[in-house]
């Protein structure tokens, strides 16, 4: 009877841990959206920089882990790219941003520093774009004009400068955010 009761006292506290990771989960996809509308994205040739997402990853990373972040942003590069305020890249310029960060955090290293890391999950993502999905959609090149100050011209350099454009600022900003977590104690209570 006692093993009864411990193990369906154990079944409700996975549910209710459950539950409170979907409510923030849910929280953050909501605020990712609305960021994008307000202040929104800057168009650069096929694709919109929004330092708003990597800022969530970096958070969520740390958070939830590697999974519920990057649930979290294919969820807002979907809904985003539904309201137009996103492209097709914001998936593969979201999604291995948030892997990454979750990845070290749970796996390798606790440290505060870790959302500082998300540039380069966000790098695979802008090589994927370049190779794969802008082929694929016949997406027209970004402008090298804007970049040749700095040497740029093959479209992966482009890629990749564009989505580091948006994910340095929004690790920075996502940085800040989980900084400030620990600072008040309440990093500690919301990481699952």
């Amino acid at each position: 009877m006692q093993n009864k009761v411990a193990a369906s006292s154990q079944q409700n506290v996975k549910k209710a841990v459950r539950a409170k990771k979907v409510a923030l989960l849910a929280v953050f996809i909501a605020l990712g959206v609305a960021l994008s509308i307000y202040p929104g994205s800057i168009p650069v040739g096929p694709t919109k920089v929004f330092p708003f997402q990597h800022m969530i990853n970096g958070i969520l990373g740390v958070i939830l882990g590697p999974w519920y972040a990057a649930v979290a942003a294919l969820v807002i590069g979907v809904l985003r790219i539904s309201i137009g305020t996103g492209t097709i890249f914001a998936l593969p310029g979201g999604i291995p941003g948030a892997i990454v960060v979750g990845i070290l955090y749970r796996y390798m290293s606790k440290s505060r520093w870790v959302p500082l890391t998300e540039p380069l999950g966000t790098g695979i993502g802008a090589l994927v774009s370049a190779f794969i999905v802008a082929p694929i959609i016949h997406a027209p090149p970004i402008p090298a004009a804007a970049w040749a100050w700095l040497g740029l011209t093959a479209q992966w350099q482009l890629f990749l400068a564009a989505f580091w454009a948006s994910s340095v600022p929004g690790a920075i900003l996502g940085f800040i955010v989980v900084l400030a977590l620990e600072k008040r104690g309440l990093l500690a209570k919301l990481t699952f």
